[in-house]
């Protein structure tokens, strides 16, 4: 037996609400890269590992992790510095490029909650 249904749709209500959990994945995967990048930032008295942040720009979407110390740069761009079991030059770019599928899938996930 055929059942009637009717359905309203708000393209901007959704679309505001996808946005948003776009941002809340984003936020969630860049705190990820945080973790695993400061676990293998260059040990230097925990100053360096204790400069990283994390954060998201909501307009552009843009997801932002880095630190901040006087030589921070330095030390992740300098492949022949040798470092302690662990840590390592290209701490934050490394982390990323191995990371990026569970940012895409904290993203996904974000999303299809909100699909619900």
């Amino acid at each position: 037996m055929p059942q009637n249904f009717r359905l309203r749709y708000d393209g901007a209500a959704a679309a505001r609400e996808l946005r948003a959990a776009a941002g809340r994945g984003l936020f969630l995967g860049t705190e990820h890269v945080l973790s695993v990048s400061t676990d293998r930032v260059p040990l230097d008295e925990g100053f360096l590992q204790s400069t990283g942040t994390a954060s998201v720009d909501e307009p552009s979407l843009t997801g932002m992790v880095s630190f901040d110390g006087p030589y921070a740069v330095r030390q992740h761009e300098e492949l022949e510095w040798r470092h302690a079991p662990g840590r390592t030059a290209k701490y934050l770019e490394n982390s990323l490029n191995e990371e990026r599928n569970v940012v895409f899938a904290l993203v996904a996930a974000e999303l299809r909650r909100a699909l619900r």
